[in-house]
């Protein structure tokens, strides 16, 4: 699998994730370091990388053009790097799954909430 992780995520998340998701790379390390949302997805397109990031641009732009490349979008708003590589760590199977398979362009991951307690009459009366 590999994963093309973009510049809104720690460059490291890589190496560190290097077990599950092999021959994984960062932006910074393709010479794409502030690129544009293009060169991203034409670099990913061209090289076999399902892109992985916080810009819903890519989410958008994957919903008109399909795939490829494929997007992971993860919804991880103020999340550390470690909370990052936990997360596409739970996720493995699922990410490996919707690589496999070719319906889906994109999938959304974020960390699972708790769910909020309801205060008040239940039923709603």
């Amino acid at each position: 699998m590999k994963l093309l992780f973009d510049e809104n995520l720690s460059p490291r998340l890589p190496r560190v994730l290097a077990d599950l998701y092999p021959n994984s790379t960062h932006v910074h390390d393709c010479g794409l370091g502030s690129a544009d949302d293009t060169s991203i997805w034409n670099y990913a397109k061209a090289h076999g990388f399902t892109i992985v990031s916080k810009d819903s641009d890519f989410q958008d732009r994957s919903v008109l053009d399909g795939h490829p490349p494929k997007v992971i979008l993860l919804r991880a708003a103020n999340c550390s790097s470690s909370e990052i590589e936990s997360l596409m760590r739970n996720a493995a199977d699922v990410v490996k799954r919707f690589i496999e398979e070719d319906q889906e362009s994109y999938l959304v991951l974020g960390p699972r909430r708790k769910p909020s307690s309801t205060k008040g009459n239940i039923g709603g009366r």
